[in-house]
């Protein structure tokens, strides 16, 4: 197994190996897409634990769905700030070290991430006890980085309008709409629905 790295270790590992890319460009369609599959992760993992004896299995399954939504809302976040990342240990630490303020804990990703990688690379089983253990912190991580997605869209949303519709919509937020397509306008101002991309 790798040597355990501390975050400041693997942040700076990863700087000198050239992991975060700046992007040029927002792609919109891809977060939108990179969310919708997040949620169809958590979904079918709390679809897949409901009356699982604890000695399925099949944990192991609910831990790499909910350990996928975590990596691609994460990856959503740093995609926002124009930051690509496709090493997964490198990802949690840019996101730890750039983001102390959101009070993420760096030992947490990397026991989730080194179980995941024990999981697929390594035919270590997870347990209904090694699920428990991590349970409540996905939900609240995973909860987390979906406010603070849906936040960052609509102040980029945001920065397209005219000054005075944005102190408007400050005041007055979109009516929800149910949309295919991020392009798709929210209300006869033009705006979009930040509420339906993160859905």
């Amino acid at each position: 197994m790798p040597k355990y790295l501390t975050q400041k270790e693997a942040f700076v590992k990863c700087k000198k190996e050239g992991k975060f890319i700046v992007i040029e460009e927002i792609d919109r369609d891809k977060i939108k897409s990179t969310l919708n599959i997040a949620e169809a992760d958590t979904e079918s993992a709390n679809f897949l634990k409901k009356n699982l004896p604890k000695q399925s299995n099949q944990w192991n399954s609910v831990y790499k769905l909910y350990y996928d939504a975590l990596h691609e809302l994460a990856e959503s976040f740093l995609r926002l700030e124009k930051i690509k990342i496709d090493n997964h240990q490198c990802l949690f630490a840019y996101l730890c070290e750039k983001h102390q303020e959101l009070g993420f804990n760096w030992d947490f990703f990397e026991k989730v991430r080194t179980k995941r990688n024990g999981i697929n690379y390594y035919g270590t089983p997870v347990s209904f006890d090694d699920w428990k253990e991590v349970e409540l912190q996905f939900n609240l991580y995973i909860k987390k980085l979906k406010e603070e997605v849906r936040k960052m869209v609509y102040e980029y949303e945001q920065s397209f309008l005219e000054p005075e519709l944005r102190l408007e919509y400050k005041n007055k937020p979109a009516k929800i709409m149910k949309s295919k397509h991020l392009s798709r306008i929210a209300s006869e101002k033009g705006v979009i629905n930040i509420k339906d991309i993160c859905r």
